[in-house]
């Protein structure tokens, strides 16, 4: 398979949208219980809109709830990065990191080995995004990220498969999320007990916001799953980071430097070689 530009384009708009509910998680007074929030938030939307659509094929259901387990893992590391590191050094360790295991494991696995083009672009997207997040940092936060690019990582994997094995991309993307809300509502309730609750109370509407930007930008690149190869969608999301820096820079004040502007040069080069 190889991608079009329509479905490019769709997984560049994910990846905004990505960035910014990670923003949101990130811009939160509290990394762990914004992170139960938005997933609880996510869960509600997923769940109302799923009632309305057929159910996924059944050959999909062990998937969805195999990438609902992997997804603790996922936002227990994404609140412990951000707790200890700016979100233009971790966000792209951890969205760099993913699409190379995603394409090692596709070609060994699945059987999607990609031309000399393509791994081209991904070395280059990759290698830019790591660039976003060179120098000194806090090692807490490195060990976290790092972890995170493991979990996801695995979760596209699984995801990209079930995608596929469902027949009804859109739907197995609800049921997910439901599935991940309730079992993240469950995680945080046994950490934080009545916390959980009192949080959503007063900060609903960012756990809308932020959940509906998760839905949608997931629901569009599990769908691009099955048009495209998984790497390739999968290194393609990972443009977020410059999505990220950006909004970083001007709504957490963070630094863009000189070395990520050529890091940003890199990605879109990658982008180029990906015949986009």
């Amino acid at each position: 398979m190889e991608i079009s530009l329509p479905v490019t384009l769709a997984v560049l708009g994910a990846a905004l949208l990505h960035a910014a509910w990670n923003v949101l998680v990130k811009s939160g007074a509290d990394k762990e219980l914004e992170t139960v929030n938005i997933a609880i938030g996510s869960g509600l939307i997923a769940f109302i809109a799923a009632l309305f659509l057929p159910a996924p094929a059944p050959a999909s259901w062990p998937w969805v709830a195999g990438s609902a387990v992997v997804h603790i893992l996922y936002f227990v590391f994404l609140a412990g990065a951000y707790r200890w590191g700016e979100l233009s050094y971790t966000y792209p360790v951890m969205r760099g990191g993913g699409p190379m295991l995603v394409a090692l494991v596709g070609a060994l696995v699945l059987g999607e080995v990609l031309p000399l083009g393509a791994t081209l672009g991904l070395v280059l997207i990759c290698a830019g995004i790591f660039a976003f997040a060179s120098g000194r940092h806090d090692r807490r936060a490195t060990a976290f990220a790092l972890g995170n690019a493991v979990v996801i990582a695995a979760y596209t994997l699984i995801d990209g498969q079930g995608a596929r094995l469902s027949a009804a991309p859109l739907s197995y993307t609800l049921w997910f999320f439901a599935a991940n809300g309730v079992v993240i509502a469950i995680y945080g309730w046994l950490r934080r007990g009545r916390a959980v609750n009192a949080y959503f109370l007063g900060n609903w509407k960012r756990a809308i916001t932020g959940g509906g930007c998760a839905v949608a930008a997931y629901g569009i690149a599990l769908w691009a799953m099955t048009r495209a190869p998984i790497a390739i969608v999968a290194v393609l999301r990972e443009t977020s980071v410059i999505f990220a820096a950006v909004i970083a820079a001007f709504v957490l004040h963070e630094k863009f430097t000189r070395r990520r502007l050529v890091a940003t040069g890199a990605v879109l080069l990658g982008l180029i070689a990906l015949k986009l």
